[in-house]
């Protein structure tokens, strides 16, 4: 019995001398010497007593060592659990005690405040820096290249991606050796990627959009990539003619678009653009169309499913769609417990090799969303045309998505509601044409109370992520309800709507 995702993915790079990753440096790491990378960081893994299924937590910058510490859990039968680096001590303290990890990597510096909350969860606290050093760098450093892969079969698990829900209690998404794979290669192939393609990879790797479809996609074909740490323009711009594809979201193709020096001649050799995480606007589209004399490839994905539908690489990319369901993948549109006639709208919902197997612990959260016969509601408002290509036109849980990143109002809104002067709150997305949508925060202020906004939003920093932060707020007298009591946020977003286009 082999190791479904290290046999199609990784073993093959075992000695191989062609290139793998470019650094923004110029240094170059082959294929075979990233393969001893994630060998000693399995073996180093092996080592800590990591055993099949136990779960590697991981916040820690984006490196080659962080991406060997992926497929070194692959290789070793761990789930690898990414944590955004932007998460507060307070919302790893959740993660960690929810999955309970047998090992969590931190950078050195956050190593003090991280790890009583290891300690409580039981798992072992080790580091790893953005220079390739730390305990557990040292740890790789001691362990052999010579590696004998864990077996692991199609249905395992290969990682845990937290996701959320309107409740703020965040849910993890559990993804098998054959989600992964099954989306990798169908990618590779719809999106025609060869070993002839250089990926310029300025994505995040603690997400399903960096470091399951940019990341995977490049190794199942066979293919290259240029390793940023972020997203940074002018390295981007210097290093773009020696890339031919790019993975982005909007921010990235709003800001390269905002440079003069991004031009039709900049990306001539460039054979595909592609965004997603987050809505790009048709205004976008066209604006880059009209730049560059190309069109950007738009699709859409979730954590729990990683990609599901694609604008096709040959044939019309329809801008303000997401495309066409990617081949193996069923889609359909509900309502009311039938499907919409097309052009109507409904929940979008999914079912294929793709989808995850559950929610960790959540039996009942499973059993809500995720089908009995496979289908998968996304809680994703649609609709469809008669072409069959998809447009998203809300989300049933008032998710926001702000840069890529997702963030859930009901979290902020227990928060905000604890501010002085504030009796209740709505947290909402608004268009922008930098993130796709900006966090924006209506609060209702106590009778004869007037909430500094400043201050109101002030008192987040250091308790949730930046990316969650509202961009801005407004105080109201009141908000606005239905017959019901709910908070009509959808009257909200409608009176707010031109706040981020003045």
């Amino acid at each position: 019995m082999g190791n479904t995702l290290y046999d199609a993915l990784f073993a093959p790079l075992s000695g191989a001398s062609r290139g793998l990753i470019r650094l923004a440096d110029g240094r170059n790491i082959t294929a075979g010497a990233f393969h001893d990378m994630l060998a000693r960081a399995a073996n180093a893994l092996l080592s800590l007593g990591v055993g099949p299924g136990d779960r590697v937590a991981v916040q820690i910058a984006k490196t080659p060592e962080a991406l060997a510490v992926y497929a070194g859990a692959v290789a070793a039968g761990a789930v690898f659990l990414p944590l955004n680096t932007a998460y507060a001590p307070e919302e790893i303290g959740y993660f960690l005690g929810d999955a309970r990890p047998a090992v969590f990597l931190c950078d050195p510096a956050d190593e003090a405040a991280l790890a009583p909350l290891a300690e409580a969860a039981g798992a072992r606290i080790l580091t790893l820096d953005a220079s390739g050093g730390g305990s557990f760098a040292a740890l790789m450093a001691e362990a052999s290249v010579d590696l004998a892969p864990v077996p692991r079969r199609t249905g395992d698990l290969a990682a845990i991606l937290y996701t959320s829900g309107t409740t703020g209690r965040s849910k993890g998404a559990m993804l098998s050796h054959g989600n992964l794979l099954s989306n990798a290669e169908v990618l590779t192939e719809l999106w025609r990627f060869t070993p002839q393609d250089v990926l310029l990879h300025a994505l995040p790797v603690f997400h399903t959009h960096g470091l399951f479809v940019a990341t995977n996609v490049v190794l199942a074909a066979g293919a290259q990539m240029i390793f940023l740490p972020g997203f940074d323009p002018e390295a981007m711009l210097r290093l773009m003619p020696q890339a031919t594809t790019l993975m982005g979201v909007p921010t990235f193709y709003t800001r390269l678009l905002g440079d003069p020096r991004f031009t039709r001649d900049l990306v001539a050799h460039m054979r595909l653009f592609i965004s997603g995480s987050a809505p790009l606007l048709e205004e976008t589209h066209r604006d880059f169309e009209t730049r560059t004399g190309q069109r950007i490839l738009e699709r859409y994905g979730m954590t729990e499913t990683n990609m599901s539908t694609s604008n096709p690489y040959k044939g019309e990319r329809r801008a303000g769609t997401v495309g066409l369901p990617l081949p193996g993948v069923e889609l359909r549109i509900m309502a009311e417990g039938a499907e919409v006639a097309p052009g109507a709208v409904g929940v979008i919902e999914v079912r294929g090799p793709n989808v995850f197997k559950g929610y960790w612990q959540m039996p009942e959260k499973t059993r809500e969303e995720l089908r009995e016969d496979g289908w998968f509601i996304t809680g994703d408002l649609a609709t469809r045309d008669a072409g069959g290509y998809v447009r998203i036109v809300g989300r049933a849980k008032d998710l926001v998505i702000t840069g890529g990143f997702n963030v859930y109002p009901k979290e902020l809104e227990l928060l905000l509601d604890e501010a002085p002067g504030v009796l209740e709150s709505a947290v909402i997305g608004l268009p922008h044409p930098d993130f796709g949508e900006a966090v924006f925060a209506v609060l209702a202020r106590r009778p004869g109370a007037q909430p500094d906004t400043a201050t109101v939003l002030a008192g987040l920093a250091g308790r949730v992520a930046r990316f969650k932060q509202p961009k801005a707020a407004v105080v109201v007298d009141d908000l606005p309800r239905n017959t019901m009591g709910k908070v009509q946020k959808n009257l909200l977003r409608d009176r707010y709507k031109d706040w981020f286009r003045a």
